[in-house]
């Protein structure tokens, strides 16, 4: 309420930034008044269901959110907003978007958990679009228009009612990050989960929190393994909401079909007897020497993954972690899993280089026994693992450069191998783990 005070009372007059919760029914025209300044504006968290007119008036509005409000429509005044490049609606009620309704400079439109049947074939025109979150929706297919969105690098179209992937999305040439578990076209999809032990509840004792995300919260906790012996686990119990990624229980059946791996963080079992009946699964508890190699990416990156600054990496180091890596997605597609998130922030990393590969909430099944697609979605991982790569070689600082130079190039022809624009055209994980054992 002190925002909103201060809103009204004219005293945020040259604001660039404004963040107001106060269960909002109307607009607040004051706004407007900021329209000299403000680029920033989250009204998250009201129960908006429209926008002024007079909207468009806020022509230097880079970042608009309206996340859990009561939106039916999507306001098509937002198209007079020339430089809004990030529009989130996420947890609206929205079921319908008007043709033209968003302006050409939208990078990242984030409409999650919605009632949408259908995306306007205009969103095609949105050609720097980079990143669009359309899970949990009710959407049945996607316009062909769309495959003229030849920027579009991340797309979640999980826990839709989507019986195919459309053809187009996988010739897209910066694709790197999809996830689509939770549609119709993934009930033959499922993989073979190996046995896995159940844990019961009451032999686990929860110590503190470890992390929180969107599909769950892990606990570090002790595993009593006999009456008077008990390890350190790592414990994730899962919500039931669908998450940007999608429904948490795909996350859970992708992690289970994965399997142990030396690059995989270990799964011991799966939680039974949970007093609320939540899903959980018991992990190995990775100790504190290993650290997230990067950062997610930001309001300005986008798609990309941040490092702290002065962030450098030996050759050695890169190395280590490119093969770990490319060992666990090799892996993974045997299995036919797409990771769907291979992101240095989903990376675990030793001092030596040892790596550890995890947060399986975007992944996806697919069928081996498709050739053409099974190729496809690896390939269109390979790019993600050559932006991973790209993004350790900018940091690379070599030890000795008359000695590692050389390697450090064949190292930046792989990554350029792996972005090629071409899909088709990019190597296999196979063939990356070959190269890299050769660096």
């Amino acid at each position: 309420m002190e925002t909103l005070n201060a809103l009204q009372s004219g005293q945020l007059q040259g604001a660039k930034r404004l963040a107001l919760a106060a269960g909002l029914t109307q607009f607040p025209l004051e706004v407007l008044a900021l329209a000299d300044s403000l680029e920033i504006l989250d009204l998250t968290h009201n129960h908006l269901t429209s926008l002024p007119d007079e909207f468009g008036c806020l022509q230097k509005l880079r970042i608009a959110f309206f996340s859990h409000n009561s939106f039916e429509a999507l306001p098509a005044v937002l198209a007079e907003c020339p430089n809004l490049s990030m529009v989130g609606f996420k947890s609206n009620k929205l079921t319908t978007i008007a043709e033209n309704a968003l302006p050409d400079a939208v990078r990242w439109l984030i409409l999650t958990d919605n009632r949408l049947e259908q995306v306007p074939a205009s969103l095609g025109r949105l050609s720097q679009l980079q990143k669009l979150m359309l899970a949990g929706n009710q959407l049945r297919s996607l316009p062909e228009s769309m495959v003229a969105c030849q920027s579009l690098e991340l797309i979640r179209l999980s826990a839709n009612r989507l019986t195919a992937l459309p053809p187009w999305l996988l010739t897209l040439p910066r694709l790197s990050w999809l996830a689509y578990a939770g549609n119709p076209l993934c009930e033959s999809m499922s993989a073979t989960s190996p046995s896995l032990a159940e844990i019961d509840w009451a032999a686990l004792t929860i110590q503190h929190v470890l992390g929180e995300g969107a599909s769950g919260v892990i606990y570090k906790g002790r595993w009593a393994t006999q009456p008077t012996q008990t390890v350190d686990v790592a414990i994730k119990v899962f919500k039931g909401n669908v998450t940007s990624d999608g429904f948490p229980v795909d996350e859970m059946r992708s992690c289970m079909a994965a399997g142990n791996h030396p690059h995989l963080v270990k799964l011991l079992g799966r939680v039974s007897h949970h007093p609320e009946q939540k899903a959980g699964l018991v992990f190995a508890f990775v100790p504190p020497t290993y650290q997230t190699l990067g950062n997610p990416p930001n309001l300005e990156t986008c798609t990309r993954d941040t490092y702290p600054p002065d962030t450098t990496f030996s050759l050695s180091i890169v190395v280590r972690v490119a093969q770990g890596i490319a060992a666990a997605a090799a892996h993974l597609h045997a299995r036919g899993i797409l990771h769907g998130d291979l992101y240095a922030h989903n990376i675990l990393v030793s001092n030596t280089g040892a790596s550890l590969l995890g947060d399986f909430g975007a992944a996806s099944f697919y069928p081996s026994s498709v050739p053409s697609l099974a190729r496809s979605l690896e390939c269109l991982e390979v790019r993600a693992f050559g932006c991973l790569l790209e993004d350790l070689l900018e940091r690379c600082a070599l030890d000795d450069p008359q000695a590692q130079t050389e390697r450090r190039d064949r190292l930046a022809c792989l990554q350029q191998d792996c972005m090629n624009p071409v899909p088709s055209l990019r190597p296999l994980f196979a063939t990356i783990r070959a190269v890299l054992a050769t660096i």
